[in-house]
């Protein structure tokens, strides 16, 4: 898999990143770093734990880095529970939604990478 191809299977753009980033070299290491970004286990531990404090700080990493690197479906998603959970607002209606949404988001975002790193692995 290619690095486009990895852009393309996680909702990303390419060209955005290229253009932010100007080398493929840095697009990828830094995508490569996503793997080991700690926010999204943050994310979910401090939902369960019901922070929605340090939930909000960690959807807004998670927000800033898919900005940076183009990740705009899971910007998307990230930057919608950012704003559900900013300044200690209550749980709304649709949240659950939005949770699941991220989720699914990142997990596909996850895999696509995992599946790039071993295209350069091997």
């Amino acid at each position: 898999m290619t690095l486009q191809e990895c852009y393309a299977a996680l909702g990303g753009d390419y060209d955005e990143a290229m253009g932010r980033l100007r080398s493929e070299r840095l697009v990828q290491k830094f995508v490569l770093k996503f793997l080991n970004d700690g926010s999204y286990q943050l994310l979910c531990d401090s939902l369960a734990a019901g922070d929605r404090e340090e939930a909000f700080r960690a959807a807004h990493t998670i927000k800033g880095v898919c900005a940076n690197l183009a990740f705009n479906t899971l910007l998307d998603s990230s930057e919608a529970l950012t704003e559900a959970l900013r300044d200690g607002r209550p749980a709304q209606a649709g949240e659950e939604d939005l949770i699941a949404r991220v989720k699914a988001d990142y997990d596909r975002a996850y895999q696509a990478i995992q599946a790039f790193q071993g295209g350069v692995a091997g």
